[in-house]
């Protein structure tokens, strides 16, 4: 294994330490500054996914460096890239059919656990083994949805944006196929600070924000019984990782801040913490003697 590039190291390391919701401006201050490790930091950075338009199917859709070429984006609607036509990199005609109906598939996915936001899946082409007997592709899975300020509510109200990207490849080997995946969540709540209007109890609110990003793998097989036998194993492999990220993302998140406010500030007195704590023990104490 070739030897890591201190420079990128250091560079890699840096972000990693500053504030996730600026990650896309930070990314492009150390790409002028470093023009030379540009490709690397944005292939190796996850920021927040873009929304475009495709104005001639009338349809968002989400940029991220997967469909990337230049300035432009391959919009998975009409599969050419936006908003300057650039003859950059697209799917087969067979993985580009594939490639369609798994747009509609998760444009339901994400309307069923979502309940809006945008949905877009690229595909492309991997080289195939030696052999000749192995059909490799790989993709790209994004989901986005914000959660903005209901119209006429107090600029208090809270905000949140949900960043989903999961990168997979597909090796088919019979009648079945293996997948590997390489999912990312990246999630941002704010609170902002409330109007001189907006205060509790004489005090006008601070501004909260909770933000950061989660990574996860995973390798499974599953059978091929279908030639569309990927759309169902892609989107089940999408939703377990989705399910498993989000409880964590709730325990970590919201479990340890409720544990630190806890620490901070009780709910109840001393007092009554001082008869929770001796019934607890009375009560082990009991059971350990009926043992």
């Amino acid at each position: 294994m070739a030897d890591s590039d201190p420079t990128l190291d250091s560079l890699l390391d840096l972000m990693r330490r500053l504030p996730p919701t600026r990650v896309e401006d930070n990314v492009n201050l150390l790409c002028d500054l470093c023009p030379e490790y540009a490709d690397d930091l944005l292939g190796n950075v996850d920021q927040p996914l873009k929304i475009l338009r495709d104005e001639d199917k009338g349809r968002e859709f989400l940029g991220c460096d997967y469909n990337r070429d230049g300035d432009s984006f391959r919009s998975p609607w009409s599969n050419t890239y936006l908003p300057v036509a650039v003859p950059g990199p697209t799917p087969s005609p067979k993985l580009r059919q594939l490639e369609t109906s798994l747009n509609a598939a998760f444009d339901t996915y994400r309307e069923m656990y979502f309940e809006g936001g945008i949905s877009s899946v690229y595909l492309w082409d991997l080289e195939d083994e030696p052999s000749g007997k192995e059909t490799s592709f790989a993709g790209v899975v994004l989901m986005k949805k914000t959660l903005a300020s209901p119209s006429g509510a107090s600029d208090s109200s809270p905000t949140g944006t949900w960043d989903s990207l999961h990168v997979f490849e597909s090796h088919e080997r019979g009648r079945s196929a293996k997948y590997k995946l390489t999912s990312t969540v990246m999630l941002v709540l704010e609170t902002p600070t409330a109007s001189h209007g907006d205060k509790v109890e004489g005090e006008a609110k601070g501004k909260v924000t909770l933000s950061g990003s989660m990574t996860r793998q995973a390798e499974v097989d599953y059978p091929l019984t279908t030639s569309a036998g990927h759309i169902p194993n892609i989107g089940r492999l999408v939703e377990d990782m989705e399910i498993k990220m989000r409880n964590l993302l709730s325990s970590v998140y919201f479990g340890k801040t409720k544990d630190v406010i806890n620490e901070l500030r009780s709910q109840s007195g001393l007092e009554a913490k001082s008869r929770e704590d001796m019934l607890r023990a009375e009560l082990a104490g009991r059971l350990g003697g009926r043992k």
